[in-house]
């Protein structure tokens, strides 16, 4: 079980993008994760008239380490550590570390 998972809304801690918020929209490996409008890089495209794509600049999403990101926590309104446990009827969830609610139900 992975504590950051694809749709779940994240803050980035580091680098150009601190402070921002997005959701997650891809899970590459262990260490790597897309976020919505996060690391944006513009990417030189040429066209392609036999698939009928535009050539041009786009703006590209590239991944983050997932140490970089830490889930949002709705009711704090701040970034969160999140933990493992598992409850009595034997599931492991995540929960959050600050107020020991359960992330997903």
């Amino acid at each position: 079980m992975r504590k950051i998972k694809k749709g779940d809304e994240v803050v980035v801690l580091t680098g150009r993008d601190k402070g921002k918020r997005g959701i997650v929209l891809k899970v590459v490996d262990e260490r790597k994760v897309v976020v919505e409008n996060i690391n944006l890089v513009k990417k030189h495209t040429k066209a392609n008239p036999q698939s009928g794509e535009a050539g041009g600049i786009l703006d590209k999403e590239m991944p983050l380490d997932a140490s970089n990101v830490a889930l949002y926590n709705v009711q704090t309104g701040k970034a969160d550590r999140v933990g493992f446990k598992i409850l009595e009827d034997g599931r492991k969830v995540r929960y959050y570390k600050s107020t020991g609610e359960v992330v997903d139900v």
